[in-house]
């Protein structure tokens, strides 16, 4: 009877160790500086296929990985997936070396709430109550800095809808996490390798050893928090698991308020609490449901 909640708690710190690592990346990448964000972003996708590689050849997992790529629909749809995530890594690189990681956090706070905008969009799912209030909040949150600022939030914008549609094109692929990141990065390490040769290098070699140590590291720090993502998911339910995964924003603008020394102005923050808001109604809801669900397994 002891293994089951030591299993539990397994699963609980892997899900930790992967919300930090990506609540804390902002710290990592700006590190790169002042190598240009397109340029780390090819050496993300360069470092990553190897990476990767590994991590499936120790697990022996490659061979089924590879039976995958003979399926063409899973090629069309990791190409356009590998796409997707590379936007959304570029932005992300490019907010958090250019004094916008908070705003980079708050498309991460969106993200649930537009990835079910996108379930109810694209594969006409019925949204609760909760789903409803939260994704009206979502809208008005975009609306209160549209009015004040007289523009979109862009950056979070496009970091939220990114990842959506990351997700519903993964959700087409029958490849877990690993498995489709290495699908991915067979387009993305082809398309660094080439901007690197035309950038002589992207950087390395021009900034010293930490830096190029920096670079050369992309790739492990992009798969490794996936990695125990992936074992984490496999072990805890998805409500605790989605619970956790809400870590990694929170880090996220911990750190660029404090350890990046970024200012808030009021609107953002409003726009904060708005979406907080939502997320508050969703996980109430979820709450309820698991508890339900709970008392008639009794």
């Amino acid at each position: 009877m002891t293994g089951a909640p030591q299993h539990g708690r397994l699963g609980i710190v892997l899900a930790l160790i992967a919300n930090s690592a990506w609540g804390c990346a902002a710290l990592y990448w700006i590190q790169t500086k002042p190598v240009a964000p397109l340029d780390v972003l090819a050496h993300r996708g360069v470092w990553t296929l190897p990476a990767v590689l590994i991590v499936l050849l120790v697990a022996g997992r490659f061979r089924s990985t590879m039976r995958l790529a003979k399926n063409f629909n899973t090629i069309k749809y990791s190409a356009i997936a590998a796409g997707l995530i590379s936007v959304n890594w570029g932005v992300f690189l490019f907010a958090v070396t250019n004094g916008r990681a908070t705003e980079a956090s708050l498309g991460y706070f969106m993200l649930p709430i537009l990835t079910a905008m996108a379930g109810v969009v694209v594969f006409r799912e019925t949204p609760s109550r909760a789903q409803w209030i939260a994704m009206a909040l979502a809208v008005l949150a975009v609306v209160i800095q549209l009015v004040a600022f007289g523009t979109l939030p862009v950056v979070s914008l496009t970091l939220s809808v990114s990842f959506a549609l990351y997700s519903v094109i993964r959700k087409r692929i029958h490849a877990d996490a690993i498995q489709g990141l290495f699908l991915e990065s067979l387009f993305l390490m082809p398309v660094g390798l080439v901007w690197l040769s035309l950038h002589d290098g992207g950087g390395m070699f021009e900034y010293g050893l930490r830096t190029d140590l920096l670079l050369l590291g992309a790739g492990a720090i992009t798969a490794l928090p996936l990695l125990t993502h992936v074992a984490a998911a496999r072990i805890l339910p998805m409500s605790t698991l989605g619970l956790l995964s809400y870590l990694a924003p929170s880090l996220q603008l911990l750190v660029a308020q404090t350890l990046l020394g970024e200012s808030i102005s009021r609107v953002t923050a409003l726009s904060f609490l708005v979406v907080w808001c939502g997320l508050g109604f969703i996980l109430l809801d979820n709450f309820r449901t698991f508890r339900r669900m709970r008392n008639a397994g009794h």
